[in-house]
């Protein structure tokens, strides 16, 4: 009787280990697919973008339907990671292609691991504001640093513990710090477009004198 219980247990062991290693790569898998995706949309190849996340959306599904009778390995960590990855990725990609920015209940991910993608977002927004600034796009880049704001105001008020928000605070402090950065860089930006207007207007003006 004692080794068909301890069987049995053996038995449902190796199924959550199976499950859990299933689960885990297609984790990786979401992540990969996810910056293979965000490098796209800095490259401004959207369609290659578009195609990495539904790739990363399929990997999503199959992980929580391998999980779904595993809900202790669900919650290990490695599941929200990858939700994380998936909301910032989406939600840049949906930012710089014009798209609705999609909610958590249309990403399927858990709120938490929303909010802490968003967070994560702000170091990829600072990157699109660069290459903004580069291409002499200043008024876009405003656009941009507003949104960032925006982000950073809202991300402000879940002022919960962290073991409720895991580790959104953090993420809001270097946001904040992010968006500080990227206004004194868009400034320095627009100082030095007038600056280089103005030379050029007083050397239109001296070449009409001779």
């Amino acid at each position: 009787m004692i080794k068909s219980i301890i069987e049995q247990i053996r038995i449902d062991l190796e199924e959550k280990d199976k499950a859990r290693e299933q689960g885990i790569k297609l984790s990786r898998e979401v992540v990969r697919n996810c910056r293979v995706a965000m490098q796209h949309v800095h490259k401004m190849e959207l369609e290659l973008a578009y195609s990495n996340i539904q790739t990363a959306k399929d990997n999503m599904e199959n992980m929580i339907s391998v999980l779904k009778d595993q809900q202790d390995i669900y919650y290990a960590g490695f599941v929200e990671h990858a939700q994380q990855e998936f909301t910032e990725c989406s939600i840049i990609y949906a930012l710089v292609s014009g798209k609705k920015i999609p909610g958590p209940g249309e990403l399927k991910v858990e709120p938490v691991a929303y909010l802490n993608g968003l967070g994560d977002g702000g170091g990829e927004i600072k990157r699109h504001i660069l290459d903004l600034i580069r291409r002499g796009m200043l008024g876009e880049g405003e656009r941009y640093l507003n949104i960032m704001e925006e982000l950073y105001i809202g991300l402000m008020l879940f002022d919960y513990p962290d073991a409720m928000t895991h580790g959104l605070r953090a993420k809001t402090d270097r946001l904040r710090l992010l968006l500080e950065i990227s206004r004194g860089e868009l400034t320095a930006a627009a100082r030095q477009e007038k600056l280089e207007i103005a030379m050029q207007a007083l050397e239109i003006q001296l070449l009409s004198r001779k």
